[in-house]
Order: structure tokens, then sequence, then C-alpha cells
């Protein structure tokens, strides 16, 4: 059985056969077969079709990509992000406090925070998401955190290099070596990804790329928290490891920029920690006019950045980080997809997995031009409807 969808107003297909950076088509139609994109035109020009749903006239866009998420979590850190509101400084150091309550909380209700977490990104427009660990830091939670992600995506990345725990104060090194042997061992089974946080106070150069190496060699893709508290070498290292995506990238060189100009790295920008933090931009229009690919993503965890929509991400990135409407929609969508470097997603082309979002909005610019307003009406996830309520 298929499905057309028709009278679409305004499709963004982020198709680089087609002109300019979104591949927009007006008065267009789809055509959906076994989950995937089986035909894209004139609305004119539509096949018949089992079934119809009828755009009305609105924009259409490929569901996003939310290539960085932390999900797996229990407690409430609304206290410290009050505090943050008047003027107390974030320096990471909040982690230990979800780890602690991670660790005490049952499976079903990590579970539920994490079904919980997935559905709210749904109805914002998301149907690719990758979720991190990081909120167990032993053996055993780590593998469980990785276990329960695996039940709502793909995309789960091994981060149990997110910060030393306590037990670990005054022996980095052992928790290093734990990482790298029998935690990686445990995570494996249930991970396509490894992640360190590499920054002053958490990981340093060293331990990063023991932590990456060995990683890498037991066939995890590489991912880097690089340059988010200050200037550190975890861009370069990304770059040096051949890292999918180096994350935040907040406070870069020119050397750092150029770098990831001159490689196949995407640059993850992440807004929603700046916002919630109140620390600086990452600059999108520098990494941009260097010829850096990059990618937003939410960041969604509950300490520095405790929100689940894309599209609150796109509307910061234009209001704040120099990207227009039409780069951070294509940042949300097709570089999410290059920071996991997927080629199905993010991208509405014949064979493509028919991933789409309709909008209440004529066109994609009502992303940032309508901040804050409920704009998704419809989202097909595997050529699926999805129930939004």
């Amino acid at each position: 059985m298929n499905l057309l969808i028709d009278d679409i107003g305004e499709l963004v297909t982020n198709d680089p056969a087609r002109e300019g950076l979104l591949g927009i088509v007006h008065d267009a139609a789809v055509l959906v077969e076994d989950g995937r994109i089986a035909w894209i035109g004139r609305a004119a020009d539509a096949p018949a079709a089992d079934r119809r749903i009828d755009a009305d006239g609105a924009a259409v866009l490929p569901g996003f990509v939310d290539s960085h998420a932390h999900l797996v979590f229990a407690g409430d850190r609304a206290a410290e992000f009050a505090a943050r509101m008047t003027g107390e400084r974030y320096t990471g150091g909040g982690i230990r406090t979800t780890v602690s309550a991670t660790r005490a909380a049952s499976d079903d209700e990590l579970r539920g925070t994490v079904h919980r977490l997935r559905r709210e990104a749904l109805r914002q427009g998301t149907t690719t998401i990758e979720i991190k660990s990081g909120y167990g830091l032993s053996v055993r939670h780590e593998a469980r955190s990785l276990r329960i992600a695996r039940e709502v995506t793909d995309e789960t990345t091994f981060l149990g290099a997110h910060v030393v725990p306590a037990e670990y104060a005054d022996r980095p090194d052992d928790y290093v070596g734990l990482v790298c042997g029998p935690m990686l061992r445990a995570a494996l089974p249930y991970a396509r990804w490894i992640d360190v946080f590499c920054e002053r106070g958490a990981f340093d150069a060293d331990h990063t790329r023991a932590i990456l190496t060995v990683g890498q060699a037991a066939g995890l893709g590489v991912r880097v928290h690089a340059n988010q508290l200050g200037p550190g070498p975890g861009v370069q290292l990304a770059v040096e490891l051949g890292a999918a995506s180096a994350d935040h990238c907040t406070h870069l060189s020119d050397a750092d920029v150029d770098a990831l100009a001159g490689s196949e790295t995407v640059a993850t920008l992440l807004p929603g920690a700046e916002f919630s933090t109140r620390s600086p931009y990452p600059d999108a229009r520098r990494l941009l006019d260097a010829g850096v690919t990059v990618a937003l993503a939410t960041d969604c965890n509950p300490g520095s950045s405790y929100t689940s929509s894309m599209p609150f991400c796109v509307a910061l990135a234009v209001r704040e980080m120099g990207m227009s409407p039409a780069e951070a929609v294509w940042a949300a969508t097709a570089g999410g997809a290059r920071a996991l470097r997927r080629t199905d997603v993010g991208v509405l082309r014949p064979g493509a997995r028919a991933d789409l979002t309709v909008l209440d909005a004529p066109s994609h610019l009502h992303l940032a031009y309508r901040p804050g307003v409920p704009l998704i009406s419809e989202v097909l996830h595997n050529g699926v409807p999805q129930c939004l309520t």
C-alpha cells in the first residue's frame, strides 16, 4: 500500500541535485511506498495512490535529525538552572548529581523518562535521535543506560567518559582504565558510537585519545564533546581521529576552524546549552564562511539544556548565531544526518527513508519567524503517520 502527500505548498528536500541549499519544490507531492520515498514532483503530475494526505498548501520538510541528546537519566536540576539565571556560572559539576540519581533509579523509571522524551521530540518533528549514556559511570549502569536507549534508537553512544565519578576522584587513571576495559566491553553490544567530554575538569587530551582510540579499534564511531567551556584540544583530536562530529565548538581558535574546514568532521552546535547556561553562543557564521559542515542538535539533558525542541534550536541559531533560516533548517536535518554519517535521513529523494514533518505554516521560514509556536502539525516516520497527542 502506498501513500501520497499532496498539495504541498513548499517542499524542502535538501536534495543536492535540486536548486539551492534546501532543494525546494513548490506545489509539490511526495509518494511513499514501503517506508521509503518513491517519487517527488509537482502535485499536478502526482501518480495515483492507495491513500492520500492533503497538506493543504503547508510546508513539508525532512524530519529533524537530533544528533546529540542525553535522555537516560533520573532526577531534576531545576534549582541549578534557577541559580544560573541569577548569576551562578556553569562548570559542568552538576553531572555528578544526575549520576547519583540515575544509579538509584529503577530500569522502569529510566525507561519511562527515555520514552517520554522520545515522544516529546517526535511531537516537535524529530524522527531520528542519537542518545548517549554518561549518567551511570559504572560498568553495570553504563550498559543498562545503553540497553534502554537502544529500545528507541539505533544511534546510541557510549559516554562512560563524561566525568570522573566521585569514587575515582583521586584515581582518574584507574577510571580511564575501567572505561577502556570492562566498561567498553559491556557497552559494545548496545553502542554504535563512543564519545568523551574533553574539557578542563573532565578528561584531558591524553585520556581522551586513549579512550577514543580503544573504542575505535573495537568498531565504534567517534564523537567528541569539544571546546564547550573554554579553548582546548577537543576539536583537534576529533579531526585527528576522523570523528564524525565535534560537538559544542563554542571556543575555537583559527587553527580549530581550519582543521574542521579541511576535514569531514561536522561541527555540531548546541544552542540550547548556551541559552540554559547564559554562556556565549558559538559563532556559526564563522564556521560556515570557512566551509565547515554545521549541524544543530538539542543536547537534551537535565542540567544544561533541558529541551527536546529542534524548532527552538533553529530559532536560536538564526537569532543568536548568525545563521540564515535556510542554513539552520539544513543544519537541523541534513547536517544532523552528516553528523551521524547517514544518507537515508535528513533528505527527501527517491530511496530515502520517508521521514517527513508537516508544518502548520506555508514556509520553513516560520520555524525562526514564529519562535515558541507549536508549528508541527503532522509527522511521518518510516512512512507511517505518527500520533502526536
